[in-house]
């Protein structure tokens, strides 16, 4: 699909033009609308390795200072449009879920925009406290629950309906938490999610490559790992789930520079991660890559686009009352067949 343009960020300054611009186990029970705090099981891997890439800890700080800051607001037009666009496929779906889950909600992106009618009741599961003590408001009764992604602390057949968007990307282990959120759907429930794809930030990606060989002669990673489209039907199979959709969508967003371009991630909680990071740029790298995103990306108006590559996924879990395909060789017309019938219209029409 195309590049859909959510404009670009609010520059911040007088004068300036306005620009639009990721704990427990399953013994949990809500109690009122307070924030119950969940743990990992003993055992789950937390340090820097091939199989823990993140650093989850970093991750929760991360998030929760985005979520202190003066107006959170103002770096949440991407999650805000991808939270509508996962509310609009909620929509699509003929019926009522009593009760819903939000997997990495953040402040509620996904709330927001959904109704009563839709969903009576949903669980906003986030590891960052402060970005779910200031949650957007919703006519949804919501009950907040800290925990991790990786380990959701519900039981088995607990809901109608799992939704997550811009979160999935930071866990450790993907298949895990596909098969945590397969676990915790009723039967006939559905999985609907939005995740980043590996084309997101290629501008921001490329231009800082270029300037730390060129100054520093290497580089590292600055921007994280993303999955592959290729692999994300694999990976919700292999849950579980069935009845699969996959499709992908990019969003470009214009900034005045690549600093700008740091301070919104930075604002949105979607600082790097990674175990491997580098914790420092040189003043000269930074001075070096802003200048070639310009020169290899920027806009006629002096502006720099950044691109977010949005897979968006939908999955079934398995109920009797299910469709299921035709068995093989049951079928009744031959496409030999079907070749035929435009030779028998066009003779009806003489």
């Amino acid at each position: 699909m195309g590049a859909a343009g959510v404009g670009s960020r609010a520059l911040r300054g007088p004068g300036r033009p306005v620009l639009w611009a990721c704990l427990g186990r399953r013994l949990w029970a809500p109690s009122g609308g307070s924030a119950a705090a969940a743990s990992p099981p003993a055992g789950a891997s937390s340090g820097s390795g091939a199989l823990s890439p993140f650093d989850r800890g970093l991750k929760r700080k991360q998030k929760n200072w985005a979520a202190l800051q003066a107006e959170p607001a103002k770096c949440d037009y991407l999650r805000e449009e991808v939270g509508g666009r996962i509310a609009d496929r909620v929509f699509d779906i003929p019926r009522t879920f009593p009760l819903a889950l939000d997997v990495g909600s953040g402040r509620g992106y996904i709330a927001q925009h959904l109704t009563k009618e839709t969903v009576e009741k949903l669980i906003q599961v986030d590891i960052a406290e402060n970005a779910l003590k200031n949650a957007v408001e919703s006519e949804i009764p919501t009950v907040s629950v800290v925990a991790d992604e990786e380990f959701l602390p519900f039981k088995e057949d607990t809901f109608d309906l799992v939704v997550s968007s811009l979160s999935l990307h930071w866990v450790n282990d993907l298949p895990r938490a596909f098969k945590e959120i397969h676990q915790v759907l009723k039967p006939d429930g559905v999985f609907i999610g939005a995740m980043f794809g590996g084309d997101t930030l290629y501008e921001l990606r490329c231009s800082l490559q270029l300037a730390e060989l060129e100054r520093e002669g290497g580089f590292s990673p600055h921007v994280s790992p993303f999955t592959a489209v290729s692999d994300l039907g694999h990976l919700l199979s292999r849950a579980g789930f069935n009845t699969l959709t996959v499709d992908t969508d990019e969003i470009q967003v214009n900034y005045p520079g690549l600093f700008e371009v740091m301070e919104d991630l930075q604002g949105m909680g979607e600082s790097n991660c990674s175990w491997n990071r580098k914790p420092l740029l040189h003043r000269d790298t930074m001075l070096a890559a802003a200048a070639i995103y310009q020169e290899m990306y920027g806009n006629s108006d002096g502006s720099v686009p950044a691109t977010f590559q949005i897979y968006y996924m939908i999955g079934w879990k398995f109920h009797e009352s299910q469709a299921r395909p035709a068995q093989r060789g049951s079928a009744t017309v031959s496409f030999g067949d079907l070749a035929k019938i435009n030779g028998l219209i066009s003779r009806g029409k003489k």
